[in-house]
Formats: C-alpha cells, structure tokens, sequence
C-alpha cells in the first residue's frame, strides 16, 4: 500500500498548524486504519483522518545533554585528560609565558611579604627580586631555600 501521497499532504497539513515544518519522516499513521488512508485522496480526507488521530505528527526528538553534562563534570575534577584526549603542544595548553608570568608573581608576592615584615631589607629585597627575574628560581620553596643559605629567615616553616 502506498501512502507516499497521504504522507506528504499531511506533512503540509500538520506544518500549517504546528507553526513550523513538519517532515514525511514525523509523520505516523496508525496502522490498524491503513485502508482508510489508502482510500483517502483529497487534503480533506487526510485533515479528517488528522483529526481523528489516525495520522499524527511525532514529536521532535532532541539530544539529551546528560552525557555531556557527566563528562564535563569529571573533567571540572581534573579527569578525562590524558594523552589521548590532549590535541596540541604542551606549550599550547599551558603556554610558557603563562607558566612563568604565575611564577614570578608568586615570588615577587613572597618577596614583598618578607620585606613587609621586615626579614629582607630593601637592598636584600633588590637583590632576591632581580634574581627571581632572572629565573634563577623554579618556586617559591626553592627561593625560600636560597634566602635562608644567604643567613636570612625567611620565616616559611619554624
């Protein structure tokens, strides 16, 4: 039985009162009246047969986001990003200007709390400062460390 025709004047139909397009593909006829649609020829029978709930529109079927929103959350918490999921240079994740710019600033931070406090004096603080830009230190650990083998407390850990 070919209803190829019904289909597609129900199509025009439904997208008329639905407001938007609705496609031969949403299209649903029951199948226990398929002589009845056969028989149908004119967009009159076929809005009849609408409105009898023999030929219905389906739904639109969406996309569930649950999927992405369960992995997105594992990778708030750091997983999902080994090797094969990374795409790019190292330096292109995490750039090495980026790396050092956190760097230094956490230094100089540490430096200017040792001079507040009164551990550097100011010409130390110069000192230690145009070390730190220098890059002579990896960290705020290794900093400390050369601070106190100059004899200064740096007052990290007593």
């Amino acid at each position: 039985m070919m209803i190829t025709n019904q289909k597609r004047m129900a199509a025009e139909i439904l997208s008329k009162r639905e407001g938007r397009i609705v496609g031969i593909h949403r299209i649903w006829v029951n199948p226990d009246y398929l002589d009845e649609v056969t028989d149908a020829v004119q967009k009159e029978d076929v809005r009849n047969l609408i409105d009898d709930g023999i030929i219905v529109a389906k739904p639109i079927v969406g996309i569930s986001r649950s999927r992405a929103r369960k992995a997105s959350q594992q990778k708030s918490k750091g997983r999902r990003k080994g090797q094969g999921s990374r795409s790019g240079s190292a330096n292109s994740r995490s750039p090495r200007k980026q790396r050092w710019m956190t760097r230094i600033r956490a230094q100089r931070r540490a430096l200017k709390e040792l001079r507040d406090q009164g551990s550097l004096t100011p010409s130390q603080y110069r000192h230690f400062y145009l070390k730190a830009k220098g890059g002579s230190y990896r960290s705020i650990a290794h900093m400390r460390s050369n601070i106190e083998l100059e004899g200064i407390a740096s007052g990290g850990e007593q």
